[in-house]
């Protein structure tokens, strides 16, 4: 798939902008603070209804607006839609399809894309939450129905640990009986949740492995090697279904029923679990030097990214790439690695502050720094 023209009103420094795009790379060049992190945040937040940069809507709307809007039409062969979100600064987010109003959770798959950015770091370096967050953002952009997995996920442990606070206050049996209803909702739409990890992770773990391999191809021989798995107080390992999963998951909260009302906190379940990253023998969190980290974050990336165009089994959906200022980042030959493993897109979108960050003989169009400052404002 690909983007003929965006369109961003009220967008963190944009009051107004119009940019039309060809497929292939398209690459902008200019100062940090002249706003072509903007653009492409734009085109992820259209994906995944979140930006890769902040974790609340809020700042995406330019200052003293009531709303932003990101507008795009997307192409698929002969199919073309124009996608539209309007950002609200305070209250509910809307959306479009064709002009026509439709709900958020309806345009999760209309347009689908992978973004690369420093940011990235944090998949190995940082907390679980990351890592979660990067999953689950492939378990919707593989089957979209998820996102209202998560959303009743979320609704449910908010709901049992409330409980939970309550009777840890006060134990009382009317009230403690009500627990066991929640266990069963909140267990249906976790194991559910944990299932879709595990399908991607078993198919994930030879794409991670072949990108790791070559993007880390001047690395020792023992340390090209890198492994992902489910991190998890449960064993999960012989699951082979959802429902084999909420088994295990309530035989778990039954296990810690009293641990848990007395610590008010839900203790098993999707939002407790982890990632397990290995380079060599070795847990990639602390042992992984920078430029190991670099390699294995952009190898989960082009994992997902490799995965989600392996379902959509042709250019006419494979998801956009967009790599955020990722280069610079990078020695010269993980750059030129990564830049031969992207190009062959049917669309990418590429940041850097200056030429040389670009790796040698990429090819595509440019947009340089006057034509982002007509339209915004650092």
């Amino acid at each position: 798939m690909w983007i003929s023209r965006l369109s961003l009103r009220d967008y963190r420094s944009y009051p107004e902008l119009d940019l039309e795009f060809s497929p292939g790379v398209t690459t902008f060049v200019a100062d940090n603070g002249t706003g072509k992190t903007n653009i492409v945040e734009a085109i992820g937040y259209l994906a995944h209804q979140r930006s890769h940069r902040v974790a609340f809507d809020a700042p995406l709307v330019h200052e003293g607006r009531p709303a932003a809007t990101v507008s795009a039409l997307v192409n698929r062969d002969q199919r073309h839609a124009t996608v539209e979100v309007t950002i609200q600064a305070k209250g509910a987010n809307r959306a479009r399809v064709n002009r026509n109003a439709v709900k958020l959770k309806d345009i999760l798959g209309l347009v689908t894309c992978v973004v690369f950015a420093p940011e990235d770091l944090s998949l190995v370096r940082g907390e679980p939450a990351e890592r979660r967050s990067w999953i689950d953002t492939l378990v919707v952009a593989r089957n979209p129905r998820f996102a209202s997995i998560i959303t009743d996920f979320e609704r449910a442990l908010k709901q049992r640990n409330a409980l939970l606070k309550r009777l840890r206050e006060d134990r009382d049996p009317g009230l403690e009986a009500t627990l066991d209803i929640w266990n069963m909702a909140y267990a249906d739409s976790a194991a559910e949740l944990v299932y879709g990890r595990q399908r991607i992770l078993a198919d994930i773990v030879e794409p991670l492995q072949t990108n790791f391999a070559y993007i880390a191809a001047d690395a020792r021989l023992e340390r090209q090697g890198a492994h992902i798995a489910y991190d998890s107080r449960i064993d999960y390992s012989q699951a082979a279904s959802a429902a084999d999963c909420k088994e295990l998951l309530l035989a778990a909260l039954d296990r810690r029923r009293t641990t848990e009302i007395e610590r008010g906190l839900t203790l098993h379940g999707p939002g407790r679990d982890d990632l397990s990253l290995m380079i060599g023998t070795h847990p990639a969190k602390g042992y992984a030097s920078h430029g190991e980290t670099w390699s294995l974050a952009l190898a989960m990336q082009l994992a997902g990214w490799d995965l989600l165009s392996a379902d959509a089994g042709s250019a006419a959906e494979q998801p956009i790439l967009v790599l955020d200022d990722v280069f610079a980042e990078l020695d010269t030959g993980r750059r030129q690695r990564l830049a031969s493993r992207v190009t062959s897109a049917e669309q990418v979108f590429i940041t850097a502050a200056v030429d040389s960050d670009l790796p040698d003989g990429l090819e595509g169009i440019r947009i340089d720094q006057s034509r982002l400052l007509q339209s915004g404002t650092a």
